[in-house]
């Protein structure tokens, strides 16, 4: 099956702020886990985001859209397979992520601490260090790992995938996504997509929850302020 359109689809656009999310906030991290001035807490709630919300992506696109697409399309299935064994590379990133314990107190550096940089001497190196490096891998797995599925599965959902099934497919993903600081996804979709492009993927929300988002917006602007080191 093949479907025309004129125009970027529904399912490209939401995909592609989803990935620009993951981009963005995989290299926040990175950056953010050795800057002093952001608390541990504030670095474990991006990190515990990330984690929930990339499983759940890859999950949902290796038990649910990749058949969708392999149904209308058998040709795909070698391409997405090789995608699915790239998630499992993920997984294992993951679960290195995951693993460093960012639970204990922090005691501030000494005199040999190098200033700016949270790499001196000081007992809170060991969690950023270990926070850094294990936020570097997964930068680097998903945006590798972007550069390959984008030019497979834009054409494909594009042309192989129909707007019921992928409204159907969307609509699970909503009902199924770990409640893990939904508020850091509205902030970051506020700033990889327009307004137009934002208000498109959040139309799916349950109606009870569209009150909140402007409580939402507010609360992810001011922990993102503070991950990248701007709060006042």
């Amino acid at each position: 099956m093949t479907i025309n359109h004129s125009k970027e689809s529904v399912a490209v656009i939401e995909t592609r702020l989803a990935h620009q999310v993951h981009r963005v906030a995989t290299t926040l991290l990175a950056e953010a886990a050795v800057r002093p001035s952001v608390p541990l807490a504030a670095l474990a709630q991006l990190r515990d985001f990330l984690v929930a919300n990339l499983r759940h992506h890859h999950e949902t696109e290796d038990n649910d859209l990749w058949p969708r697409i392999v149904a209308a399309q058998p040709a795909t299935q070698p391409g997405l397979g090789a995608l699915s064994e790239e998630h499992e590379r993920l997984d294992a990133a993951l679960d290195l992520l995951a693993a460093v314990n960012l639970s204990g107190d922090e005691v501030q550096g000494g005199p040999d601490e190098a200033v700016g940089t949270g790499l001196g001497g000081g007992a809170a190196d060991g969690p950023r260090t270990a926070l850094r490096d294990a936020a570097v891998a997964v930068r680097d797995t998903v945006h590798d790992h972007l550069a390959h599925e984008e030019p497979l599965l834009f054409p494909a959902l594009r042309d192989h995938l129909s707007p019921a099934e992928w409204q159907d497919f969307a609509q699970r993903v909503i009902a199924t996504t770990p409640p893990v600081a939904g508020h850091l996804m509205v902030g970051f979709l506020d700033e990889v997509g327009t307004p137009a492009e934002v208000e498109l993927v959040l139309a799916g929300l349950p109606e009870p929850a569209r009150p909140l988002l402007a409580a939402m917006r507010l609360q992810a602007t001011d922990d993102l302020r503070i991950l990248r080191g701007t709060g006042s």
